[in-house]
């Protein structure tokens, strides 16, 4: 899979690649991962890549012109999202998009973003990665990177953690537990050193369905309405009374 990112401060993202899962990734040739520096488009001797708005304002905005140059030079994968506030919002389901997608590029804006040419006349659109405001794209372009990566079939050691992992499902991820089986007085729920797969799966489902009602019921949609299978399996495990669910760790039911 191929992903392409254009930047002014490409050894933010680079760096970061390379000290993260995407690292081998990149070395095992499952990811192509390609940063581009939009200053090595330029011409003048300071590699100007931003000017002052038109009309006024505070901040800087970057100039059409390294942009348009190294897209063109480059060519890199298409779709090309703008990371902006204005764009899709990324989410599992969108991210498990891109991994399928077979390839896509970002463009990190910086200071009071870009000439709106870009936008209109260079970008396929936009990609955001949540409601609030930060220096420069190269963060989001991280988190995209990181949310999509990791979907990329090989990436991940076992294929099964994107699967059971939160919002996979639309659920929140049920609760981990690892040795020692008990640490300082808190014992691991004996349903999950039974042996019993079945039962674990039931206790891991009733868990995440407890969670995802007690802590993100938005995920559930607006009317929170679970299926008569659920809610028997929530009231089985005791985690289903009159104030609601209490996700309580070590309710282990026959």
């Amino acid at each position: 899979m191929r992903i392409d990112v254009l930047t002014i401060f490409p050894e933010m993202v680079t760096s970061f690649a390379e000290n993260s899962l995407l690292g081998r990734a990149q070395r095992s040739s499952l990811l192509d991962l390609r940063v581009h520096d939009l200053r090595e488009a330029t011409t003048d001797v300071h590699r100007s890549v931003d000017d002052s708005p038109f009309g006024g304002g505070a901040g800087m905005v970057l100039t059409p012109g390294p942009i348009f140059d190294t897209v063109e030079r480059e060519q890199p994968a298409r779709p090309l999202f703008l990371l902006g506030p204005g764009g899709r919002r990324l989410d599992q389901s969108f991210a498990r998009e891109l991994a399928d997608s077979g390839g896509f590029s970002l463009l990190c804006g910086r200071y009071e973003g870009v000439d709106e040419r870009v936008r209109r006349h260079l970008v396929d659109g936009e990609l955001s990665i949540g409601d609030y405001v930060l220096s420069g794209g190269e963060v989001a372009a991280m988190v995209v990177l990181e949310a999509v990566g990791r979907l990329v079939p090989g990436v991940m050691g076992n294929a099964e953690s994107a699967i059971e992992e939160s919002f996979s499902s639309g659920l929140l991820e049920y609760p981990q537990y690892t040795r020692p089986a008990e640490y300082r007085g808190w014992e691991v729920p004996a349903v999950l050193r039974s042996g019993d797969h079945a039962r674990v799966a039931r206790w891991r489902r009733a868990q995440a369905l407890a969670r995802t009602l007690h802590d993100r019921p938005d995920l559930l949609g607006e009317g929170r309405v679970l299926d008569d299978a659920d809610l028997d399996l929530l009231a089985q495990h005791g985690l289903l009374g009159e104030e609601g669910p209490e996700a309580t760790a070590g309710s282990d039911p026959t």
